[in-house]
């Protein structure tokens, strides 16, 4: 995959993850009053990183050649393809009365900044097509 169709699918990527993001956080929002809510949050650059870090591994790793695909294969890279979002329920705290542990104002200022972010990677898309617009017209 070349270095534009690389950067091009993680822009996407991320664009729905902050998608995702925005729902699970304005879900998190809709019920700061509801007892007993826990608040979710979405997992996805952690994992994006180790997949990353599993294929700068691979390069200089040792392999071993697997002649049957029951064979255990060691040092195979993890396809960042692959990694997908994950929410995440935050059943271990508390901070209302009601069992709750909504803060409504760190959700809202949470949507802000997914918005900020969303904008961010649209711009960044916009750029990487620019690059390839001005490269054709050379």
């Amino acid at each position: 995959m070349n270095s534009f169709s690389r950067s091009i699918d993680l822009l996407q990527r991320e664009m729905n993850v902050a998608n995702l993001r925005y729902q699970v956080t304005a879900n998190n929002l809709a019920n700061s009053e509801v007892p007993n809510f826990k608040r979710s949050t979405v997992n996805f650059e952690s994992e994006l990183k180790r997949a990353f870090d599993s294929e700068e591994a691979a390069k200089n790793a040792f392999h071993l050649t697997t002649t049957d695909p029951r064979h255990i294969q060691i040092n195979t890279p993890y396809d960042y393809r692959e990694v997908e979002p994950r929410r995440v329920l935050d059943y271990t705290t508390t901070s209302k009365a009601n069992g709750n542990n909504v803060d409504a104002e760190y959700e809202a200022n949470n949507i802000l900044q997914i918005q900020m972010q969303y904008r961010l990677l649209t711009q960044l898309t916009d750029f990487e097509f620019d690059q390839v617009n001005t490269a054709m017209k050379k």
